[in-house]
This record gives C-alpha cells, sequence and structure tokens, in this order.
C-alpha cells in the first residue's frame, strides 16, 4: 500500500499573489499616511498655541525716557509679551549745547534730544547721565528669572558722533578741548578719526539693563552690577543675545547709550558716542538662574562681571565662565579651570563706570566638536 505523500500547496495565479502584495505595500502607506497626518496636526497644534511675537515700536521722547537711572518703582512705559520685540529708538549721551560746542550744527541736533534735556527735569532725571529708553514691562517675568535679549538689527540713527577725553588718564587730555566730532559713513560702516585712519563701525547698546531689587533704590546708569546695565561691553552687537537677572515683577528693561565703535577698556570714557535704533527681542527664561548676567555670540560664550576692585572683578567674571562650563557642558570643576586658561580670552570690559569697573571672558564656540 503506498501512502500518498503532502498535498503540494496551492499555487495562487500569479495576477492574484501581485494583487495581493500590492494590497499589502498600499495599507503600509495608508498607515504612513495616518501617522504623518496625526504629527502635522500635533505640530500644527503646538505652533497655534505659541504666540507669533509682535513688534511693538518704542520711539524716544520725554515720556518714554528714564534719564541716568534704573529703578524698580519706575513706570512702565511699554508693557509686552514674552518674546516680543521692542523696535526702539536711543539718544546719545550728551545736551544739544555740548553738541554745540563742539560745533555740530542746530538742524543736525535730534529734536527728540532737544525735548527731553529741556523737559526731563528735576526729580525726573539722575543721578546718573544716561538717557535710556524704557522701561519697558515683560509679562511674566519674577524675581530669579532670567530676561533674554537678543539683538536682531542695530541701525545708526545720525551720521556722527562724538569722543570726549576723560578716563583713567586724563592728563594726556588737552584742557578746555571741545568733544571731537566724528562723522560716520552710514554706507561703508566706517569713521575716519583722522587722515589715514579709519574706523570699522560696530555698534552696539553700551546700557541694556533692568531694574535692581528694590532695596537697591534709585540706582545710577553709570555703574553696571548685576542688573547689566551700563556694561559696555562692545561684544554684543548684531546677532549676539544677553541675559540677565531679573529682579523685580516685569523686569522693567531699559536701553540706551549707543556706541558705533568701542575698545576694550573704553579708556578715556567714551566710544563714538552716537543714536541708535535697534531691535530686540525680549523673552523670559523661566529655566535659567543667574547670579551675573552671561551673553553669547555666534563665536562666544561670555561670562562678565563688575566690582569696584578688577582683581575682583576679574576673579568673578573667570568663575562665572568656569560655573557655565560645569554646568552646561558637564566638566570637573579641575577641567572647567583648566579650559578656560588654555581657551578663554580675558578682557578689560571698561574701566571708566565708576565705581564698578568691568571683566569679561570670551570662550570660542569652536573649540566644542558638534553633539
Amino acid at each position: 500500500m503506498v501512502v500518498p505523500g503532502p498535498a503540494p500547496p496551492i499555487q495562487l495565479p500569479r495576477r492574484r499573489r501581485a494583487l495581493k502584495r500590492s494590497n499589502a505595500q498600499l495599507n503600509d502607506m495608508n498607515r504612513l499616511l495616518i501617522l504623518g497626518s496625526v504629527w502635522l496636526l500635533l505640530g500644527q497644534a503646538a505652533a497655534a498655541d505659541k504666540p507669533v511675537p509682535r513688534t511693538h515700536r518704542l520711539e524716544v521722547t520725554p515720556a518714554t525716557v528714564a534719564y541716568g537711572y534704573y529703578w524698580s518703582e519706575a513706570t512702565p512705559v511699554l508693557r509686552i509679551r514674552s518674546g516680543d520685540i521692542i523696535d526702539v529708538d536711543t539718544l546719545l549721551t550728551n545736551t544739544p549745547a555740548g553738541l554745540a560746542k563742539a560745533g555740530v550744527a542746530d538742524d543736525k541736533i535730534q529734536p527728540a534730544l532737544k525735548a527731553v534735556v529741556e523737559e526731563v527735569t528735576g526729580d525726573r532725571r539722575g543721578p546718573g547721565g544716561h538717557i535710556l529708553t524704557g522701561p519697558v514691562y515683560v509679562e511674566g517675568a519674577e524675581p530669579g528669572d532670567v530676561l533674554e535679549v537678543k539683538v536682531l538689527g542695530i541701525e545708526l540713527s545720525i551720521d556722527y558722533g562724538y569722543n570726549g577725553c576723560s578716563g583713567v588718564l586724563p592728563e594726556n587730555c588737552e584742557q578746555g578741548a571741545a568733544a571731537k566730532i566724528i562723522a560716520l559713513d552710514r554706507q561703508h560702516m566706517t569713521a575716519e578719526f583722522a587722515p589715514g585712519i579709519v574706523i570699522p563701525l560696530r555698534p552696539f547698546f553700551g546700557s541694556m539693563g533692568v531694574a535692581p531689587a528694590p532695596q537697591s533704590g534709585r540706582l545710577s546708569s553709570n555703574p553696571p552690577g548685576r542688573h547689566a546695565g551700563n556694561l559696555d561691553n562692545r561684544e554684543l552687537i548684531v546677532g549676539a543675545t544677553l541675559y540677565i537677572p531679573v529682579f523685580t515683577r516685569g523686569a522693567l528693561f531699559e536701553v540706551g547709550d549707543g556706541h558705533a565703535a568701542q575698545g576694550d577698556g573704553e579708556v578715556d570714557q567714551t566710544a563714538i558716542e552716537t543714536s541708535l535704533r535697534g531691535r530686540l527681542q525680549l523673552t523670559v527664561r523661566k529655566d535659567l538662574k543667574l547670579t551675573w548676567p552671561r551673553a553669547e555670540t555666534p563665536s562666544d560664550y561670555i561670562s562678565m562681571a563688575t566690582d569696584p576692585d578688577l582683581a575682583v572683578a576679574t576673579k568673578t567674571a573667570i568663575q562665572e565662565m568656569i560655573d557655565f562650563l560645569v554646568g552646561e557642558r558637564r566638566l570637573t570643576r579641575h577641567e572647567a579651570y583648566q579650559l578656560v586658561s588654555i581657551a578663554g580670552n580675558v578682557a578689560v570690559t571698561q574701566l571708566v563706570d565708576k565705581p564698578n569697573v568691568g571683566v569679561h571672558v570670551r570662550l570660542p564656540k569652536s573649540i566644542f566638536a558638534a553633539r
């Protein structure tokens, strides 16, 4: 008796097999399309939840300036949401009389400067001398937060600036000499200091800051501090981001003291002082905690500190960079200190904003391999 073997598998016609494969592939494609649609909808919902930044125009008038101070009790001239942009005018630190003495024609002195100096008097002025635009109240900012200030754009408002002569070695200055007026070439972004001496322009705001803690009272605009203020840091050009600790509700941000160009140290007490218009994006950062302001540019991380004692300011700025590397780059303190010595650049920011001098440390981003 012969036992039959297993029956051969039934072979589907070739067309039916192809159709089955095609259906399976179609089902896979449908599943991918569905998943893609879900992710797209989730992304659109997230984007809808995030408000589009609004740009606020803030012109400089007698009603929109804080003349010579940062103060937690100052009345805001503008309220914005976190992430909004201010398109803001600022005035140089001088007076119409001072500019006229230096040889500036009356029709080249800004009407806004004339109005501010004439109308903002008495207890509305001082104890410092800078004409600052603001304060701007940023919704959601609370003590302990950080205000992120992105410098999106800076324009020269006028075609001249000035440089005085005082600072750390005033014995070099000619007694009674008027400020030096320097023409600004806005097309080529240069300034001729003297025949054969041409200065490249790198405009920045010498003063960007927030109100200090209430117990500090009405703080002079002259010295920088933990609230930032008159940092005079030449690295804070377009593309830079400044991070400032917040000490009072709303942050109360102010900006001014425009510089067309400045060297580290600002040794004679002035840069090429001028009026600027800027676009700044102000964002509340709840995820950051800072003791001192920090900054970054496309090329560098920057720590900073101020103190009446240059040695103390230097040590603090170095320690701030070490702390940054420990917190953000997960280095040990030993490694971070070594890295600052090997690759960091310690610079005197300014020597003239008494009583505090300033120091900053730049660390190039290029030393870190992409992760």
